[in-house]
């Protein structure tokens, strides 16, 4: 359940509560969201800008015009980049002034602008909280599409003990990202992700590996976290190490571990994309002791390694989504079929070490999507978080067919 990358805007109010907005902000960036506080003059008197500002790493925004550069603060822009606006406390007179649309600051215009849901977490004393006119004003604003976040239960700063402390922080950040995630196409699925490279052991120093940098599978386990799926990433060898809040990774070192990994969790999981580059082939002995370079040759037996994929696709139930990779040479699109059927997939993804920027190291790659219906879509090269995203487009497309 993420924040990451999201634009959120933060309004500030007159109210004791005011110092809570620090600790509010500075959870939202340790999120990664993107954070703009525009602020009352009557907040200011509770809490600096300074501090907000430098929580925000944006300037915080109070009037119109901003004093030092006499730079135009567009509330029109603001309401247009935010993805959710929170108000957080708000106090009894803006309030009002949300609900009967009174504009005399720049909080308010931004307000009356914005085109992204609006959530407010009111702060005042108990029997401001009670008041026919504050319930009737919060009423209005519910009826306008804003949501309420309840006040608690608590000590007030008038010494009085009852409704009107505003939510803390982590319940309004744990609010904020439940908005988010119910909107999303995957909320609720589990993916089985597999990533990078196996290293079959030859003795303890050496190994066979390949060249796999785990880019493309990790963007793909990211870009199904970031549509709201609970991601388990199985990972060999990768220095890749910036994951989605959804992604809990596992590493592996070679391909027995990695299909030990795979098989805990496959039955359990919804989507199932295989991206790893697992070696197809392993030294049939293991040496104890680095083997020293004695001989003028040196012969290493091989021995076939499980394919995974394949192996998941004889369990496979209906309900499951399986994804396979296709890394050719030659006959790429024959060979592609040939294992899309073979390892029971629903779908594969061919790229071609012949297409150039595509393939391991890249951060670029170039894909054909191929279904079992002998339908292909050709992309054009792109980034690999691009790529990853018209995956897991395929992938939600089809469980949306399927009625899962």
């Amino acid at each position: 359940m993420s924040l990451k990358n999201k634009n959120i805007l933060v309004g500030v109010t007159g109210s004791i509560a005011a110092y809570k907005a620090a600790f509010f902000v500075r959870m939202l960036i340790q999120k990664g969201a993107n954070v703009q506080v525009v602020s009352t003059e009557a907040a200011n008197a509770f809490i600096t800008p300074l501090t907000l500002s430098t929580l925000s790493k944006n300037p915080v925004l109070t009037t119109f015009e901003s004093s030092d550069t006499g730079e135009w603060n567009n509330h029109v822009e603001l309401g247009i980049w935010a993805d959710l606006f929170v108000i957080a406390p708000l106090s009894a007179n803006t309030l009002s002034k949300m609900a009967h649309g009174a504009c005399d600051n720049l909080l308010m215009a931004v307000y009356l602008s914005a085109k992204c849901p609006v959530y407010v977490a009111p702060a005042m004393d108990l029997d401001m909280m009670r008041h026919p006119t504050t319930n009737s004003n919060l009423s209005i604003l519910a009826k306008n599409g804003n949501q309420i976040i309840e006040p608690t239960h608590g000590a007030l700063a008038s010494g009085l003990e009852g409704k009107g402390r505003m939510a803390e922080p982590e319940s309004i950040l744990a609010i904020l990202e439940q908005h988010f995630n119910t909107s999303l196409p995957l909320v609720g699925k589990k993916a089985l992700v597999t990533a990078g490279p196996t290293f079959e052991p030859i003795d303890p120093v050496r190994f066979i590996g390949n060249h796999s940098s785990g880019k493309m599978g990790i963007a793909i386990a990211n870009q199904l976290g970031a549509m709201g799926a609970t991601v388990h990433l199985i990972c060999g060898p990768s220095k890749q190490r910036d994951l989605h809040d959804n992604v809990k990774r596992t590493d592996v070192t070679d391909s027995v571990s990695m299909y030990e990994a795979v098989m805990t969790s496959y039955a359990s999981s919804d989507i199932n994309i295989f991206a790893a580059a697992v070696a197809d082939y392993k030294p049939t002995t293991f040496y104890d002791q680095k083997v020293k370079k004695s001989k003028a040759d040196m012969s290493i037996a091989l021995t076939k390694t499980k394919d995974i994929a394949s192996e998941a696709g004889k369990l496979k139930k209906d309900s499951q989504i399986n994804v396979g990779f296709a890394l050719e040479t030659e006959n790429e699109e024959t060979n592609a079929s040939k294992k899309l059927i073979k390892k029971n997939l629903d779908l594969i993804v061919l790229n071609s070490l012949n297409d150039k920027g595509a393939g391991f190291g890249h951060d670029t790659n170039k894909i054909t999507i191929l279904d079992k219906n002998n339908n292909k879509v050709k992309f054009e090269l792109k980034s690999k978080t691009e790529v990853a995203s018209d995956i897991v487009d395929f992938v939600t497309q089809l469980i949306h067919e399927k009625g899962n």
